[in-house]
């Protein structure tokens, strides 16, 4: 009985983590210190082994504290700890200039990436 119990509490608690991590259309990635977005368009992905695209690919954005984390849908591999400085009242510019070209611009309602990193290029043109 203790055990059906701390189970269907653990539930309820995951419930309400994802219910309050969800962010509706309208909110900002500038304003939120936890938020978890999915933007749908144009993705693509190009390596050594070739080049990955999908013009109604969609691009999961989740941001804990000051890092970012892009979740691509079709076979994209991720793009991880990616940080940025706020450009003007809500929109996000990359500021991770460390190797390679990194542009990402982020609001309430698009996502424009074009990142390169290890000879590997990330592109996306989505909105929400």
């Amino acid at each position: 009985m203790k055990k059906n119990l701390s189970l269907t509490a653990l539930i309820c608690l995951i419930i309400v983590a994802i219910s309050s991590v969800s962010c509706s259309k309208n909110d900002d990635p500038a304003d939120n210190d936890l938020f978890v977005g999915t933007y749908k368009g144009h993705i693509s992905y190009t390596d050594a082994d070739g080049k990955k695209s999908a013009d109604n690919g969609s691009v999961t954005v989740v941001k804990a504290g000051g890092e970012y984390y892009f979740r691509f849908s079709d076979g994209i591999p991720d793009l991880k700890g990616v940080r940025f400085k706020k450009d003007g009242d809500h929109t996000l510019v990359n500021i991770d200039l460390k190797e390679g070209l990194h542009f990402v611009r982020i609001d309430a309602s698009s996502l424009t990436i074009l990142y390169t990193k290890d000879n590997k290029v990330w592109t996306a043109n989505a909105k929400r």
